[in-house]
Parts: C-alpha cells; sequence; structure tokens
C-alpha cells in the first residue's frame, strides 16, 4: 500500500528525469547540443532617456525540452559616459528550427540591472549555425525596469556560437 501512496511522486520524478524527446516520441538530432555558449558584443539604447552604451556579453543556453524549451542564462556589461552597469538575465524561450542550420526564438524573463534593480527582458533570438560546433547569433531585445524610472531599453546582441558536448 505504501508503494501505491508514492506513486505519484516517482511518476512525477520520472517525467522530470525523462529526455524531453522521450516525452514526445521524437528521435534525438545527431547534432544537439549539451549546452550553447554565446560570446558577444551588445549595444542599448534607453528610451526614455536616449543613453546608449555598448560592451560584452557572454551567456549559456540550455535545452530542457528539446523543440520546446530553452533557457538563457547571461550577464552584460554596458559601458557608457556615464559609467558601467551591469546585467544579467534569465529567458525562457521557445524555439522554432527554421531549417538545418538556422533556429529562430522567441522569450521572456526575469532581468536585473546594476543600476536600475529588478524588471524584465523579452527576446527574439536568430542563431546560423555554420558548422555543427559554431555558428553566429542575432539577439534583439526590449527590456522593462520595474523601479520608479520604469526604464525602457532596446538592445541588440550579436556574436559567437559555440556548442558544447553534452555529457
Amino acid at each position: 500500500m505504501k508503494l501505491f501512496n508514492s506513486m505519484p511522486v516517482l511518476l512525477l520524478a520520472g517525467l522530470i528525469a525523462a529526455p524531453g524527446h522521450v516525452l514526445a516520441g521524437e528521435h534525438p538530432d545527431d547534432d544537439h547540443h549539451g549546452a550553447v555558449l554565446e560570446i558577444g558584443s551588445a549595444g542599448e539604447r534607453g528610451l526614455n532617456d536616449g543613453k546608449t552604451s555598448f560592451g560584452p556579453s557572454l551567456a549559456v543556453e540550455v535545452t530542457p525540452i528539446e523543440h520546446w524549451l530553452e533557457i538563457e542564462a547571461g550577464i552584460t556589461s554596458l559601458f557608457s559616459k556615464g559609467g558601467t552597469e551591469w546585467e544579467a538575465d534569465l529567458v525562457f524561450k521557445k524555439p522554432f528550427q527554421l531549417s538545418k542550420n538556422v533556429e529562430f526564438m522567441a522569450g521572456v524573463g526575469p532581468q536585473w540591472s546594476s543600476t536600475s534593480s529588478f524588471g524584465a527582458v523579452a527576446v527574439l533570438d536568430f542563431m546560423i549555425w555554420t558548422t555543427p560546433q559554431f555558428g553566429w547569433f542575432v539577439e534583439p531585445s526590449y527590456s522593462y525596469a520595474f523601479t520608479r524610472g520604469h526604464d525602457q531599453n532596446l538592445a541588440v546582441n550579436v556574436g559567437l556560437l559555440i556548442a558544447l558536448p553534452s555529457r
């Protein structure tokens, strides 16, 4: 009887541990990556004050549910006349495979900024894979701060994709 009572817990654990392609009845892609490293350069323009800033960006993207969910954690250092601002975000994206080498994603998530605290970000992400290990990305975004000034920014991030091997 105790085993029957623990079945929901076992079922939930199995669903969490199962790869997404198994649950969807799909075959895994031959060129599936364990994770993707994004090294880029970002430019941002404030919609409220017109301030522009530029700087390097670094992100890691993982795919917990193939063809359904990708999660990107990134950090950007933006330099302007007013100083340096750090931004970090965690974006949940829905991927769309446009061709074997081109992928498009749309996503949203929380964002933290060293100057305006917490907010939200919405992104469009275009990935072009030139080889199975390397590619390019272009990621325009819009961010909105939840603090008093409600800063709004448009940004674009471009750079290099590096596929990290799966376990």
